[in-house]
């Protein structure tokens, strides 16, 4: 994913790759440039906006430290709590910046995808949602999954219709319960990239919501419109709403 952030940045027209950072890539190159080491590598090349594909606990030194040095920030990175959500708001806060940007999913059909179900939800009695990645993904359920529910809980006056179930012949077999009573299920399965299916029902009918990224390339698009519209979106977002 890395990798494919940079040719993206490159290849655009209306910016500039600048600089790249990874702790275990020194001596590597990438476009052309040299990777470092460290994050001082982004202030010494005069960076607008720095993008964050890594894991969390990466995350959660970066973001403070481009917060201080006025560094705009893209993130795709999953696995926050809401603790470090409350510093990244407090980081990126201020009316004159920088603005920082953390979407669970930057494909805009994933984007559309969990607008949609939001605006089905409250005309439904029941929903699930199945998630299905790549057999490298290390979390479950994915970032998309959870923001999705979240979204189409905040959405409704109750939660959906209770499960059922009452007899499991295996732990586990109905998912996990998300917000408002959604059914979670996750998928690891090689050959796949990113994908998912929000099941809505009600009597007599079913609604469902299909998204599919066959290839890394689908969340270019979504990165670079955030890279240029960073700068006029203030505060910290939690979505690509804003950027549409």
């Amino acid at each position: 994913m890395g990798r494919t952030v940079c040719a993206a940045v490159a290849a655009d027209p209306d910016l500039v790759f600048a600089a790249a950072v990874d702790p275990f890539g020194l001596g590597e190159t990438v476009e052309g440039l040299a990777v470092s080491e460290h994050l001082h590598a982004f202030a010494d090349a005069a960076c607008d906006v720095v993008i964050d594909f890594t894991v969390a606990d990466a995350a959660r030194n970066t973001l403070p430290w481009l917060g201080m040095h006025g560094i705009h920030a893209v993130v795709g990175t999953t696995g926050f709590t809401a603790e470090d959500f409350a510093l990244f708001e407090s980081t990126f806060g201020g009316d004159d910046g920088p603005n920082c940007v953390i979407a669970p999913n930057f494909a805009i059909s994933a984007v559309l995808m969990m607008r949609f179900a939001e605006m089905a939800a409250p005309f439904f009695d029941t929903a699930e949602i199945i998630e299905l990645h790549h057999d490298r993904k290390i979390d479950a359920p994915s970032g998309t999954a959870i923001k999705t529910a979240e979204r189409m809980g905040a959405a409704r006056n109750g939660d959906f219709d209770p499960d059922p179930t009452t007899d499991l012949v295996y732990e586990g077999a109905r998912g996990g319960s998300a917000s408002a009573g959604i059914r979670i299920h996750s998928v690891r399965m090689r050959g796949m990239v990113a994908h998912q299916e929000v099941i809505l029902g009600a009597q007599g009918q079913t609604l469902i919501i299909r998204q599919d990224s066959y290839d890394r390339d689908s969340f270019m698009p979504g990165v670079v419109l955030a890279c240029k519209k960073i700068g006029s979106i203030p505060g910290l977002s939690r979505s690509l709403d804003p950027f549409l």
